[in-house]
């Protein structure tokens, strides 16, 4: 399932500027907030999907005719679809305060669909606005929050944050064998901290984040009694879905990684963060375990892993010492991921298809 990251937008003050009176009922009082064009289309080129959502005080009533708000509705929406920017749907509330009604702003009854959708990414998504009930209304939705305007900020200045917002993720998994909390950070390379009761493990682990580029803190608590099965699985499970989630909608990543020679020991890994999973691993161990680790679950990981973080996954594997290849494995698969996890400058989704 592909993640929607959507920005709910206010209308007046927000995309075009709001007259003493509040109220935009003529082709005079038309005016569109400075920056607000290139900002939209930069942030449509990083995959951000539009919202309006407005409260337009006695619409349809004598004071403010259905008629007198259409005309200057329709020319914004013409300005801004002829520029590509269409808007996946207009709500408009036209209840007064007095009124109390859910549908009105800060209420969320306007968008429940939205918030009933799985789909929906909240850690990128957020609620654009002028006003202090912009701000209530991403409280309740559980989103972020921009003010723009003369007591706010720029529309530039909102797509910068929007566009340079770190892709982290934190996943907690608890069975009746393991308890897992694993953070990620794909734009820092800091902090790295690692415990699952395993040391080899750990430091296998390491290398992946290491050559991977990206922070981890990955803490598990596992049945290690019983063996390290349980443990191994559930680590590369949370991992992969860690990774999954801090990718979003995978919008301008490098996607496709390749390598790792480690002494006499070759491993040639080539990942595809496709959206679909799927592992393949040539070649055998010499050794049944190393530190602790059974090999056999050296393979179980990588196919959790691919499991979760949806990707395609090959190994070709090769070499005499099984410390170094198990080495080379983590390893390679760490620099295969560090091209493949990095966003370029565009934002496009690097698929034919438009989505991963």
């Amino acid at each position: 399932m592909s993640v929607k990251k959507i920005l709910f937008i206010d209308r007046d003050g927000c995309l075009i500027e709001e007259p003493d009176d509040e109220q935009i009922d003529s082709y005079e009082k038309f005016r569109l907030l400075p920056g607000v064009i290139p900002a939209l289309i930069e942030l449509k080129a990083a995959g951000y999907r539009f919202v309006m959502v407005s409260n337009q005080d006695g619409l349809g009533s004598d004071s403010f005719p259905t008629e007198d708000f259409q005309g200057p509705q329709d020319l914004l929406m013409q300005i801004l679809e002829s520029q590509g920017l269409g808007f996946d749907a207009v709500l408009i509330d036209p209840t007064r305060p007095e009124d109390h009604a859910a549908t009105r702003k800060p209420g969320v009854g306007m968008v429940l669909d939205y918030l009933n959708d799985p789909s929906l990414d909240r850690a990128q998504s957020a609620v654009i606005g002028d006003r202090e009930t912009d701000l209530q209304l991403a409280a309740n939705m559980g989103l972020r929050g921009f003010r723009v305007g003369a007591r706010g900020e720029s529309w530039p200045s909102i797509a910068t944050s929007l566009l340079t917002t770190p892709r982290t993720a934190t996943v907690q998994r608890g069975t009746n064998e393991t308890r897992i909390e694993v953070k990620v950070n794909l734009d820092a390379s800091r902090p790295v901290s690692i415990s699952t009761g395993i040391g080899f493990f750990d430091h296998m682990l390491e290398q992946i984040s290491a050559h991977g580029g990206f922070g981890l803190n990955l803490n598990c608590a596992g049945d290690l009694h019983v063996d390290e099965h349980h443990t191994v699985e559930d680590c590369a499970l949370a991992l992969g879905e860690a990774l999954h989630r801090a990718l979003g909608d995978r919008a301008g990543i490098g996607r496709y990684g390749f390598t790792l020679p480690m002494d006499e020991s070759l491993a040639r890994v080539a990942v595809d963060l496709s959206g679909r999973p799927a592992f393949v691993l040539n070649g055998e161990f010499p050794r049944e375990s190393v530190g602790g680790l059974h090999t056999e679950m050296v393979t179980h990981f990588f196919a959790s892993l691919s499991q979760t973080l949806k990707c395609a996954l090959h190994i070709d594997l090769s070499g005499d010492n099984t410390h170094h290849m198990v080495e080379a494995c983590f390893k390679g698969v760490g620099r295969a991921l560090r091209p493949a996890l990095s966003r370029g400058a565009d934002g496009s989704i690097p698929s034919t298809k438009g989505s991963l």
